[in-house]
């Protein structure tokens, strides 16, 4: 049923066997003023004043059912793309990471600082291209090339924090522990790698 408040017109659609029988009236989150319930059966039991609550909407949960049912990205498609990205920010490392090399050298710079200065970029050059990609639209190039995309579990884009989350810290732990956490994407019922379980996400085909 769409409530709809007499006072502000703020209009919100909602399951109406969701809410409790003795509600008979209720309070609009944006003016907070109160306006009577009308059912289609109507309840008589003692008048309660409950709130709607913005982030309890049943278009939220409906949003939530829909991605648990779309089509899941497996193990090896997966793989596939990590590979491709993989190959990719290696090349990007070797020529990004060689004129900095390079700049360096013609600077005068000791060695040891300059290798240990590439290896730093080459580490954050990598972090970069993950997280930006994946909080820009949920693919890298390599999951582009394969029709697969990072969602989050409630259907909602990935913002570039829980990409960033997802990408470093998550992917961490799912690969320090024998990559246990990468391999339960083959056993999960959702496909989820301990990564996706921590940050919330799902993998999905296109």
């Amino acid at each position: 049923m769409l409530l709809t408040c007499p006072h502000c017109q703020f209009s919100k659609e909602i399951d109406e066997t969701a809410l409790p029988l003795r509600v008979n009236k209720v309070t609009c989150p944006r003016c907070r003023e109160s306006f009577p319930l009308h059912r289609q059966k109507t309840a008589e039991p003692p008048e309660i004043n409950p709130v709607l609550q913005d982030n309890q909407s049943p278009e939220s949960s409906g949003l939530e059912k829909n991605a648990r049912q779309l089509p899941k990205a497996g193990f090896w498609v997966r793989l596939v793309a990590a590979m491709i990205d993989g190959v990719l920010v290696l090349i990007l490392q070797a020529i990004l990471g060689g004129m900095l090399f390079l700049a360096g050298a013609f600077n005068g710079s000791a060695n040891e600082i300059l290798g240990l200065l590439v290896q730093l970029f080459t580490y954050l050059l990598s972090f970069v291209y993950y997280i930006f990609f994946v909080g820009y639209c949920g693919q890298t190039p390599g999951k582009m090339a394969v029709r697969i995309k990072i969602i989050r579990c409630d259907g909602s884009p990935l913002t570039y924090p829980r990409a960033a989350f997802r990408e470093v810290p998550a992917k961490f732990i799912s690969g320090i522990i024998f990559c246990i956490g990468y391999l339960m994407v083959a056993f999960d019922e959702q496909k989820q790698g301990l990564h996706d379980r921590m940050a919330d996400t799902y993998v999905i085909k296109l």
